[in-house]
């Protein structure tokens, strides 16, 4: 039986891993996920990720991690917005500000996955995929 969110399920594996201070968390390699990853990487709450092909040739995305010296984790809180049952579309204008600039939205938009401030800047709205603080 296939997966019907594979989105929620990397958000979820980063959370746990997070919590539980793991260094690198293994999530299945999907086009959506792989730019997800690299939103993450730029704007600072991943260390890095690469791609890893085991014997099946279905594709695993490994995922490190980002600590503070105080051994916290970067990323306090991460969340999905928009759902397979519910999309969350929004206009250029209607961008919502997490935590006053202090975390980021990740959007899907015309011209590829970007942040909320790379959105606004471009002037394209999007579907809301998650919310990163």
């Amino acid at each position: 039986m296939g997966m019907t969110d594979p989105i929620s399920d990397m958000l979820t594996r980063i959370r746990n891993a997070n919590q539980v201070k793991l260094k690198s968390v293994d999530v299945l390699l999907s086009q959506v996920n792989f730019n997800i990853a690299k939103v993450l990487k730029k704007a600072g709450y991943i260390s890095g990720f690469n791609v890893k092909r085991d014997s099946s040739q279905k594709g695993i995305l490994r995922v490190y991690l980002r600590f503070t010296d105080s051994k916290e984790g970067v990323i306090t809180g991460i969340e999905r917005v928009s759902k397979p049952g519910k999309r969350i579309y929004v206009k250029s204008e209607k961008i919502p500000r997490i935590l006053n600039g202090f975390g980021i939205a990740v959007l899907s938009t015309s011209r590829g996955i970007m942040t909320d401030r790379e959105a606004r800047d471009l002037k394209v709205g999007g579907e809301i995929l998650c919310k990163v603080w």
